[in-house]
């Protein structure tokens, strides 16, 4: 080694940054174009399920249809944390970019399953089981994003803004939402209704399942995370074997990524069910309900990467998800219960309410949970966790809360958000401060004896390393 670096002790934590690279652009576009892509795909089902309900899983009642598109929805969240279990110790084994770029294509492929699919009453049954065989797919994909995405992204950010590079994914979800919504409100007040049940509401996802391809164009061009490649220097466990480390080292972790995880069901009530919501329980106008969730969205995606940018100023603070969580706990019964006072202005408040709140959750939590694991474990141990978390609580939260509706307890759905949710805030406070003013680790020990390495080799090449790397204490 040369002389300016001290050798690696194997009892230490260790910071590294990045390795430079060319294209940080395009990685950081390929990164949140590609999560944009999947969410969009995603959200846009719960909106519309609704308004192809009937088309696709007839019944005798409004109700059983609606619950049975859910149903077909909930599927891909029960396929989530199978692939993240699965698949995810790939990404640390074979590289974040390789599997990126499989998530977005079964995405994309779902989304144009959903799109083209002909009615029940033209094809019968096989138009459900395609409906199911697409979420499958799309369950596959969305297991094994969101940890992929955040460890690309935190891991291609210079060590002074990680934070601010991990709030990327969720503004890139939060925009997918916001599109997804915006793409809901335009067909279901352009078209009139006999034309939206036939045609109108398959436009949105034809659309998602094309940007997709330009997300895999992205993907496939983008550059391997300089610290997976770093890591996998002396890290060459199989797939299996790094499960069980993550499991062996970081169970205090996984619980804690798992608590950072378990608001999505707060999320995804926002996000696919609260203009149903409306329109069941206080008779509002899908379609305005859909345009004043979308006014709501636009402040959560500012939120969000304000989050980041500010903890990477202050510190990976815990406060953020905490402040996040007690304005949930606060906030949500009666924003559920305003919804019965009459008014757009009165949906939008409720709706932007609820997104601000969602956003400071959201803020850091991906960088937090980045921070949590070393990066020859990062991708399994997020997925791990946050992939069960989201199929049991997540994908089930648009279900659920038609339940309470149909059953007439419609303030249940508040209730079920709030326990969740402040069981999570009890979590929340065993959180350690993984960043501070200064930039912090975001490798192991030994993966900081694998950068050293790399640059060693480097050196020998005939290029000197752009910076030492010293022991973090």
């Amino acid at each position: 080694m040369t002389a300016s670096r001290r050798a690696p002790s194997t009892s230490a934590s260790y910071r590294t940054d990045p390795i430079p690279r060319k294209g940080q652009a395009r990685n950081l576009l390929a990164g949140t174009v590609g999560h944009f892509v999947e969410w969009y795909d995603w959200y846009v089902y719960g909106l519309l399920a609704s308004v192809f309900s009937a088309q696709i899983f007839p019944s005798g009642s409004q109700f059983a249809s609606l619950i049975a598109a859910f149903l077909t929805y909930a599927i891909g969240f029960i396929v989530r944390p199978l692939s993240g279990i699965i698949i995810s110790p790939l990404a640390d084994r074979y590289g974040r970019r390789r599997v990126l770029s499989l998530a977005v294509s079964g995405m994309a492929l779902g989304a144009l399953i959903i799109g083209f699919t002909p009615p029940y009453a033209t094809i019968g049954y096989l138009a459900p089981v395609l409906f199911v065989v697409a979420r499958i797919l799309q369950g596959v994909s969305a297991g094994i994003e969101g940890q992929s995405a955040i460890a690309f992204m935190v891991e291609h950010a210079p060590a002074n803004r990680r934070a601010f590079f991990g709030s990327f994914t969720n503004m890139a979800s939060g925009l997918a939402t916001l599109a997804a919504t915006g793409a809901a409100a335009a067909v279901t007040s352009l078209f009139a209704a006999d034309a939206l049940a036939s045609y109108g509401w398959r436009i949105p996802f034809i659309i998602g399942g094309v940007i997709g391809v330009v997300g895999l164009i992205l993907r496939a061009r983008s550059d391997e995370s300089p610290e997976f490649e770093a890591s996998t220097l002396i890290e060459q466990k199989s797939a299996p074997a790094k499960l069980r480390q993550l499991l062996r080292e970081h169970p205090k972790a996984i619980l804690q990524t798992a608590a950072l995880s378990a608001p999505a069901v707060a999320y995804y009530t926002w996000a696919t069910f609260l203009p149903t919501y409306a329109n069941l329980t206080s008779g509002r106008d899908l379609s305005s309900t859909l345009a004043g969730s979308a006014i709501g969205l636009a402040l959560l995606v500012v939120v969000v990467p304000a989050g980041g940018y500010l903890s990477d100023r202050l510190g990976r603070q815990k406060i953020f998800p905490i402040i996040g969580a007690i304005g949930m706990i606060v906030l949500f019964y009666p924003l559920l219960l305003l919804l019965q006072a009459p008014g757009f202005g009165v949906y939008v408040i409720v709706a932007a309410s609820g997104w601000v709140v969602l956003g400071i959750w959201q803020a850091v939590y991906p960088t937090i949970q980045a921070e949590l694991f070393p990066a020859s474990v990062r991708v399994s141990g997020i997925g791990f966790a946050h992939q069960i978390v989201i199929a049991i609580f997540g994908g089930t939260a648009p279900l659920i809360a038609s339940a309470f509706v149909g059953a007439g307890r419609p303030m249940y759905v508040a209730i079920y958000m709030i326990v969740i949710v402040a069981l999570c805030l009890i979590v929340y406070f065993t959180l350690p401060e993984t960043g501070s003013r200064a930039p912090r680790e975001t490798v192991s020990a030994t993966d900081a004896i694998a950068v050293v390495m790399s640059e060693d080799l480097s050196t020998a090449a005939g290029s000197a390393p752009e910076q030492d790397k010293a022991p973090w204490s």
